[in-house]
């Protein structure tokens, strides 16, 4: 199993900057992507960015290209999201995501953390 430790969440200016961190325990050598979602009141959880195992691709939505940077450190087992110009649009519960191989199933393990609120306001 994997288990997901998220921290760096909280109440920001717009314009301003967060960096969030999620820390991955368990069989940790399984993971294939890692990524960050989030989930405004009363809509649906949508994805952020996405990296892969290795750190060399990554994928934003179009809401946050050019601001928000996912990044990984895989000696410390530990995916970022650098979250800058941030405006009251992006205010949601971030969720860090990992899914995972594993020889008992033929379809990727998904896992989650526990979610870390991000309120962007004057």
């Amino acid at each position: 199993q994997v288990q997901l430790v998220e921290s760096g969440g909280g109440l920001v200016q717009p314009g301003g900057s967060l960096r969030l961190s999620c820390a991955a325990s368990g069989s940790i050598f399984s993971i294939n992507h890692m990524g960050w979602y989030r989930q405004a009141p009363g809509k649906q959880r949508d994805v952020v960015a996405m990296i892969t195992s290795g750190g060399g691709s990554t994928d934003y939505a179009d809401a946050v290209k050019g601001r928000f940077t996912i990044s990984r450190d895989n000696a410390k087992n530990t995916v970022y999201l650098q979250m800058n110009s941030l405006k009251p649009e992006d205010t949601a519960v971030y969720y860090c995501y990992a899914d995972a191989t594993s020889p008992l199933a033929t379809r990727p393990l998904e896992y989650w953390g526990q979610g870390t609120q991000v309120t962007v306001s004057s």
